[in-house]
This record gives structure tokens, C-alpha cells and sequence, in this order.
């Protein structure tokens, strides 16, 4: 696996009475590595972030690190409109081992493209890091444009990009024009995005049943397209469902159904709707009933000639003739 390929999770960030739960926290981190996962980002949009002060956000990240123990890589979420302000928390945190920092776009002043990318430009001079960018268009409200990529990719520092800007036409140009990891942003365009050639997900959906993307991932490199879209249709409801109401209140939810958390967000954030929580424990039924996909299993049942159902998943029953 190289770097910045894979599955990566954005972590939620657990709270009980008001303060960030780091049991929880650690908890969920192990409970990811052992679905495989292969990276975790800290510190996010789904990690509520701009709700945590800069102490919360580095004893989170400490705690993080803590649990991951080097097993897997760490990115660190930055964001902000005030590029010396951004630059100044990338430099105040050389001494973290971290794989590198996720960072948006400026949000709501709307800057020129030249602006942004001198945004990312002198926040990459404050750091040796490797930087994965962050385009959420409908979050930061400017849309960083394959060209601005392909400038900003001239500079060793700039090694992906998460898209998020649902746009295949950019998809596409991003991952046929431009030398950056890309990876999926938008979860309802994950296979899209890797039968295209991309390279992962930063992927919020997969913290409910990771083993499943972990395999499909495995699946599309393995050339067994047939089985991953059968994967794909199957997580497709949760997904849609997920992303029904604002992120991360859905997945909270999911996780607190599953016992892994409590359903706690700070506001403005809020938690998803009675109604969208009879769904979620209806969606959750259905999707325990596929086994797990252990890392032993994807290895000895990915075969070359696909004529078997993959995981106890068959295509039939996954709509796929």
C-alpha cells in the first residue's frame, strides 16, 4: 500500500456531558484498525472541528495517535480564512507524528484562484508535511479547479487531494491530469472514483461496517469489479442514508445504535431526527447480516475467475445480473 492510498476514516469526535470522550475515542480508532482500514484523519469536518478549541483539537490528536500507535497513517484537518492563522497551527504542530495535514480551501471569502492557491502555498512554506487538499465546494463555498491543482501539484509538498466537489467531469481530469493521490470526498461516487482510476476514500459512511470498504477497495485493485459494485449496491442505502441529514449527526447516530458512542454533538450541529433514527436502526439490521470481511477472507476468496458469491454477497441478490 503506498501513501495516501487506501480507506481512510475521518474520525467523529465522541462527547459525554459536554467534553470530548477520548475512551470512546481510542476505542473507535482500534475498532477501525482492526476492519483495516488504512488511514485516519483528526480533526475534520465529521470531527466537528470547528466546534473544538486549539487545546481540544491537540489533546484529540494526541489521543488518536496514542491509539493508532503507528499502525496506520494520521492526517490532521485544518481550516480557516485567515491563511496566517492556518500557517501558524501547521508550524505549532512540526512536532506531531503525523502523515500530514488535510486542509480546505479558504471558506466563505471566496477567493480568486490565484488567491487559493497562495492560500495553500505559503501555509506549505510553514511546514514539512505532506499536504492532501480539500475541495467541499458546498462547505467552503469556491471551488479549487483542476488547474489551480496542477500548479499546486508542481510543489513535493502537495501529495492528494480528497474531492468533494461531486463533479465527475472534475473527477476525471483530476486523476488523468494531475500527478495527485485522489481521493474520494463524496461516498456516493466512491466506486466511481476508484473504478476511474482514483486512489481511495476519505470516507465518513465507512466508519459503519469499514471491513465491507476495505474490501471493496480491495476488490476494484483485484480487477473484481463485479463483486465490488455487488459491495457498493449494498452499502449504497446506508450511505444515502448517512448523508440524508448534516454530517456527522447520521453517523453519530449509527455509532451510538451500535454502542460505540454517545449520541452527543455540539451545536450547531444536532443529532439526526427520530424518524431518521427508526431508519438508521433498519439499515443497520439489514447490513449486520453480511458477515464480516476479514483480512484473511479478502485474500484467499479474491480468485481469478469471480465465479462466486464474494463474502456471502451474491450479485444476484445485490441486483447485479
Amino acid at each position: 500500500m503506498l501513501p495516501f492510498d487506501g480507506i481512510w476514516v475521518p474520525l467523529v469526535t465522541p462527547f459525554h456531558n459536554g467534553r470530548i470522550d477520548f475512551l470512546s475515542t481510542q476505542r473507535l480508532v482500534e475498532n477501525l484498525l482492526q476492519a483495516g482500514i488504512h488511514g485516519l484523519v483528526a480533526c475534520g469536518t465529521t470531527g466537528e472541528a470547528a466546534t473544538l478549541s486549539d487545546d481540544e483539537q491537540t489533546a484529540l490528536l494526541a489521543a488518536v495517535l496514542e491509539a493508532a500507535d503507528g499502525r496506520c497513517p494520521v492526517l490532521m484537518g485544518l481550516g480557516g480564512s485567515d491563511t496566517r492563522a492556518v500557517a501558524a497551527r501547521a508550524a505549532g504542530l512540526r512536532d506531531a507524528a503525523l502523515a500530514g495535514f488535510l486542509i480546505s480551501a479558504p471558506s466563505y471569502v471566496k477567493p480568486s484562484q490565484q488567491g487559493i492557491r497562495l492560500h495553500f502555498q505559503t501555509i506549505a512554506a510553514a511546514t514539512d508535511r505532506p499536504i492532501v487538499l480539500y475541495n467541499i465546494p458546498g462547505r467552503t463555498g469556491v471551488n479549487i479547479e483542476p488547474a489551480t491543482m496542477r500548479a499546486l501539484a508542481a510543489d513535493p509538498h502537495f501529495v492528494a487531494v480528497k474531492e468533494s466537489g461531486g463533479s465527475v467531469s472534475q473527477l476525471t481530469a483530476l486523476i488523468n491530469q494531475t500527478p495527485l493521490k485522489v481521493l474520494s470526498g463524496d461516498d456516493s461516487l466512491l466506486l466511481t472514483t476508484l473504478c476511474l482510476g482514483g486512489h481511495g476514500a476519505i470516507s465518513a459512511a465507512a466508519h459503519i461496517r469499514p471491513d465491507l470498504y476495505v474490501q471493496m477497495f480491495d476488490l476494484v485493485r483485484a480487477g473484481q469489479l463485479a463483486h465490488a459494485r455487488a459491495i457498493f449496491n449494498a452499502l449504497l442505502p446506508l450511505i444515502e442514508l448517512l448523508f440524508s441529514e448534516p454530517n456527522p449527526g447520521p453517523v453519530k447516530t449509527a455509532l451510538a445504535i451500535q454502542g460505540k458512542i454517545h449520541e452527543e454533538l455540539r451545536l450547531p450541529m444536532t443529532p439526526m431526527s427520530s424518524a431518521g433514527k427508526e431508519k438508521m436502526a433498519r439499515a443497520l439490521e439489514q447490513l449486520a447480516a453480511i458477515p464480516n470481511a476479514t483480512m484473511a477472507a479478502r485474500q484467499t476468496r479474491i480468485d481469478a475467475d469471480g465465479d462466486h458469491a464474494f463474502n456471502g454477497l451474491s450479485q444476484t441478490e445485490s441486483g447485479i445480473h
